[in-house]
């Protein structure tokens, strides 16, 4: 009887380690391509609206990503769509990043861009890594996602023009910094994986 309890367990425990990999793997694709975003605006392969129209494909991405983990949980139909759109995410990304366009790293305008891909680079990590660590349930970075996309909207439509001003990064970055405090609150609160 303690074999089957035990085999049991550890079924559940590679079920469960199957699930949240699956969910952070998504995520960390999300690190992984605003990495790519955030190295062509310093490298210059990108320009600011280049960036903004990505930002905006990464919006949407992570508000499906959100609709998704709603439930709890990501279906194989749903990790297939999310593929599918992130293999689209991407494939753009290296078309703007080879094309003959370029951007000027030094610009006011591109370093705003750019400190702002970076700070959605390392929330999206603390989110994989809450989920890595069964911190947040897939639910709760569900709800860090749909956050997560509003602050890529708002960044795509900032440097839509091809320039991001002062006040439109202060408008960003009051919305990157309430989604911080979210992600600190849903990390430490009492529910876990």
């Amino acid at each position: 009887m303690k074999l089957i309890h035990n085999t049991i367990a550890v079924a559940l425990s590679l079920a469960f380690c199957g699930a949240a990999f699956a969910q952070g793997g998504t995520v960390q694709r999300d690190v992984n391509q605003q990495q790519r975003i955030e190295q062509g605006l310093q490298s210059g392969s990108l320009n600011t609206r280049e960036a903004a129209r990505l930002e905006g494909e990464e919006a949407r991405v992570q508000r499906d990503q959100a609709r998704a983990m709603q439930d709890g949980k990501l279906s194989p139909a749903e990790k297939a769509r999310l593929s599918r759109e992130q293999n689209r995410v991407s494939r753009d990304i290296y078309r703007e990043k080879h094309d003959a366009q370029t951007g000027n790293p030094g610009s006011a305008s591109s370093q705003r861009m750019q400190a702002d891909v970076q700070r959605d680079i390392n929330q999206q990590k603390r989110i994989e890594q809450g989920v890595q660590s069964g911190s947040l349930t897939t639910r709760e970075a569900g709800r860090l996602e749909r956050g997560q996309a509003h602050d890529s909207s708002m960044q795509a439509r900032a440097g839509a023009d091809g320039h991001v001003t002062s006040k439109e990064q202060r408008r960003v970055q009051k919305s990157e910094n309430r989604e911080s405090n979210r992600i600190h609150r849903e990390k430490h609160d009492a529910q876990h994986k």
